[in-house]
């Protein structure tokens, strides 16, 4: 089984901050993205927090179908940017 993680720490939301899954806050501030990819799923899992806290929350719209570490990856990238740049929704269709 292969898998595959990565963690951003200090990106600053734009205006709108992050929606998490659920019921969750929206998150604003300087924030923290992981993701997580398994093969066996082939779900890549998005969370965020706010920098240096112990809770993890799911973004809204994850986990996201993902075939590969690769697209894992600029999943990753491209959920930071959306992030940087002020989605409200950075898993929103399109963006991976």
């Amino acid at each position: 089984m292969s898998w595959a993680s990565w963690t951003t720490c200090g990106i600053f939301a734009g205006r709108d901050g992050v929606v998490t899954g659920g019921s969750g806050p929206v998150l604003t501030g300087e924030l923290d993205i992981h993701t997580t990819w398994t093969e066996v799923e082939g779900l890549a899992h998005v969370t965020v927090q706010y920098s240096g806290a112990a809770e993890w929350l799911p973004l809204e719209g994850s986990p996201v179908p993902c075939p590969s570490e690769e697209a894992s990856r600029a999943l990753h990238e491209a959920v930071i940017e959306s992030v940087r740049a002020g989605a409200r929704l950075p898993l929103a269709p399109g963006l991976h």
